[in-house]
């Protein structure tokens, strides 16, 4: 008896293009079209977790260092075990290294093989960090990637740029804005974005 021919496009798995992200995006089309997810419903679960709950993780670490000396010192000379004391530790951030805006030098974060992100304190990495694109002008051209974001920094800041790893990642300390004084660290929390954490962005000021 000849066997049956195999053919591997009888598969679900040939249907899936190679790249993870176009895999990824095939998956959730099958799904919604057997009505087992909803694509607005999705979206907003990815937002809130890159937007709203990831970041508001390192938000309180930003804000503690801007309103105690004590912490701020110890959190720039080893962040890891001052961040797991908070609960913020696990896969994805075995190993943090935080770095401190200044007058003088501004850090930016980026991973140029492939994503690696401080996902307890920042939640899930933004698409645009895991892009091409970003991933080879944040070396390249870091001031016009800042240029981008909206963010111009003065002629005598430096721009340095730290590369992520997967045994290594990092989060930035911004510069705490003018006419923040007094503020609670929940106020001072509030200040703090995302991007202003990767270094794509600035602290808000105060309204």
């Amino acid at each position: 008896m000849r066997p049956m021919p195999h053919d591997d496009h009888d598969h679900p798995h040939a249907l899936l293009p190679p790249e993870p992200a176009l895999r990824v995006k095939a998956l959730e089309t099958i799904l919604t079209r057997k009505g087992l997810i909803d694509p607005a419903a999705l979206d907003e679960l990815i937002d809130t977790y890159e937007n709203r709950i990831g970041p508001k993780n390192g938000a309180r670490v930003v804000a503690r260092a801007w309103a105690d000396p004590e912490f701020k010192a110890a959190l720039l000379a080893d962040a890891t075990p001052v961040v797991a004391d908070l609960g913020y530790y696990g896969r994805q951030g075995e190993h943090m290294v935080v770095v401190e805006n200044t007058p003088e030098q501004h850090n930016m974060v980026v991973c140029t093989l492939c994503s690696c992100y401080p996902w307890p304190l920042l939640g899930i990495p933004p698409g645009w960090y895991k892009s091409d694109a970003y991933r080879a002008r944040a070396v390249r051209e870091p001031r016009k990637v800042l240029a981008d974001f909206g963010v111009t920094l003065p002629e005598g800041t430096s721009v340095r740029v730290w590369d992520s790893t997967a045994e290594v990642r990092y989060l930035v300390l911004p510069m705490r804005p003018e006419g923040t004084q007094g503020m609670t660290k929940d106020e001072l929390a509030e200040l703090v974005t995302r991007d202003s954490m990767i270094g794509t962005g600035l602290a808000e000021v105060p309204s």
